[in-house]
């Protein structure tokens, strides 16, 4: 049985903020279009709320005729009113006397890379895979069905994925094949924090995999607060509070007597940050890497972001000891991911000439366990 985890970053269409070399405005776009849109949903708007909202409508550009980087959706109702002579106005006097919302503009992605994905999926061959940063279902079964069909794979038998609470189109999906079937699923989609916030920037789902010889094995994607545009106290609280929930969620599972579990992804912080402890540190749950069997590959560090450097691990396979026991290999795979450019860290795709066509800047994670 090989279970594995990839970060995708989106299979065809990405949002075009998160492509712009200066990272830091990428992040100050997808932040304000995040902003704009809780302010917009408030029930009243307060003259603070009208005074932001009028900064984050010309931040980002929403009146001038083709904003470079979201879309403005009114459905119905007024939001604002630019007067001949004098400022911009907000005229909704909330969000009961207008229809409409902001959203990022996509593109696709290189064309290359996403066959150089397809490429990394289809040489590791996951009877178990969870995707992360998947636009939708379609796009996943498009890209199963497609992508891996033209490289000569078979694409995946079921394909899931509840859409999540990021707006983006960065969810986390399942795939199986090889006699593997999906059986119970649960979205967490609705677990609320105290303070009124969804406790998932996506989603922790929960999925019963029946393997082809009847056990059940039980799998948590997620994709935890990316420390994207900064690292504040809210990102990590929000890490902290997501770490907490999803031990708790494996915790329950433990105690209704499942013991073939695991939690993987894109976890967003290293192993040693405070927010993360309550996972790592304070269940029985083990990281694959810590296991005797584990081969980060041609390069040492066992990073799965960027060039892979120690504190560039931020993806994880976290296994149930039951799990943990019948390891037979582990690894990263990082054919599809930019090495550097002098020296290569390890040997690429042929197609992977540019760091454009790289798969993903995440190296895909996988274990293959004893049946």
């Amino acid at each position: 049985m090989k279970i594995a985890a990839f970060n995708v970053e989106n299979l065809f269409d990405r949002p075009k903020a998160f492509n712009l070399e200066d990272h830091a405005k990428g992040a100050e776009i997808t932040d304000a279009v995040a902003e704009i849109n809780v302010l917009i949903n408030k029930e009243e708007y307060s003259a603070a709320d009208k005074a932001r909202m009028l900064a984050l409508i010309k931040l980002l550009k929403l009146t001038s005729p083709n904003p470079p980087f979201v879309i403005f959706r009114k459905i119905r109702g007024a939001f604002w009113k630019q007067p001949k002579s004098g400022p911009l106005e907000i005229v909704a006097h909330g969000r009961a006397d207008w229809v409409g919302w902001v959203e990022l503009k996509t593109e696709p992605n290189n064309a290359v890379a996403v066959m150089n994905t397809g490429r990394v999926i289809k040489e590791v061959g996951a009877d178990i895979l969870a995707v992360i940063e998947a636009e939708d279902r379609v796009a996943l079964k498009q890209f199963s069905e497609q992508v891996l069909l033209k490289l000569g794979g078979a694409p995946y038998d079921e394909i899931m994925l509840v859409d999540g609470n990021d707006d983006r189109g960065i969810d986390v999906g399942l795939m199986v094949t090889n006699g593997y079937s999906v059986g119970l699923m649960r979205s967490h989609i609705a677990d609320m924090l105290p303070n009124g916030e969804r406790v998932y920037s996506r989603d922790c789902p929960e999925y019963q995999v029946i393997t082809p010889n009847g056990e059940s094995i039980w799998i948590l994607p997620n994709h935890f607060k990316s420390k994207f545009g900064g690292n504040d106290q809210n990102s990590v609280d929000k890490r902290a509070a997501q770490a907490l929930r999803t031990a708790e969620i494996y915790e329950r599972l433990r105690a209704e007597h499942h013991d073939k579990i695991v939690v993987l992804g894109d976890l967003n912080d290293t192993p040693d940050s405070a927010p993360l402890q309550r996972l790592l540190d304070q269940t029985d749950l083990r990281e694959i890497t810590d296991h005797p069997n584990f081969s980060p590959g041609q390069f040492e560090g066992t990073g799965t972001y960027g060039l892979g450097n120690k504190t560039n691990k931020i993806d994880y396979l976290l296994l149930s000891p039951a799990l943990f026991d019948r390891v037979k290999a582990a690894g990263l795979f990082r054919k599809g991911a930019w090495p550097g450019s002098r020296p290569k860290r390890w040997d690429v795709f042929p197609e992977l000439e540019k760091e454009i066509h790289a798969a993903s800047d995440h190296h895909l994670i996988w274990v293959e366990i004893s049946e």
